[in-house]
Formats: C-alpha cells, sequence, structure tokens
C-alpha cells in the first residue's frame, strides 16, 4: 500500500469522525434530557408561585387567591421558558 493510498485513507476517516461530532443525530438520552428540561421549566416556576401565594394568602387576604393567581402566572412564565428552550434546540 503507498504513502499516498494512507494519506488520503486517514484524511476521509477523519472528515468523517469529524462530520460525525458536528452532526451527531437524534439521540434517545438527549429526548429523555429535553423532557426533564422543559418538566422542570414549566414546574419550578408553578411551585415557586404556589409558595409565594400562600405566603400572601396568610399575610394579605383578598377577594381573590394569591394562591390560584400565582400558580397560573407560573404556569404561563414556565410554558413561555419552555418554547424558548424548544426553539432555541430547534436552531442548533
Amino acid at each position: 500500500m503507498s504513502k499516498d493510498k494512507k494519506a488520503r485513507d486517514i484524511g476521509r476517516l477523519a472528515s468523517r469522525k469529524q462530520a460525525a461530532r458536528d452532526n451527531p443525530g437524534p439521540s434517545p438520552l438527549r429526548g429523555i434530557g429535553t423532557f426533564g428540561m422543559i418538566g422542570w421549566s414549566v414546574a419550578v416556576p408553578t411551585v415557586g408561585g404556589a409558595f409565594v401565594g400562600m405566603w400572601l394568602d396568610g399575610t394579605h387576604p383578598q377577594d381573590f387567591s394569591w394562591t390560584i393567581a400565582l400558580i397560573l402566572g407560573g404556569v404561563a412564565i414556565g410554558a413561555g421558558i419552555a418554547w424558548v428552550w424548544i426553539d432555541k434546540e430547534k436552531g442548533e
């Protein structure tokens, strides 16, 4: 085998490896990670809103429930965060 053929083979192999690194393709583990990230991005603001709402209901009572209002606000904020995160992942 000549040196030129060996060099071409090595170059071709390096190009394939670089292409695989640059474009990894779909992965089941990446899907699980995305699912977890979306879940946390909705759950944290929702639970935070519930705790702040319960505290406000105890310290500053109103005709409406702070807890319900802030839970809904947390869900809306979390959905917005998840939406932005998904759009960012699509762009990659």
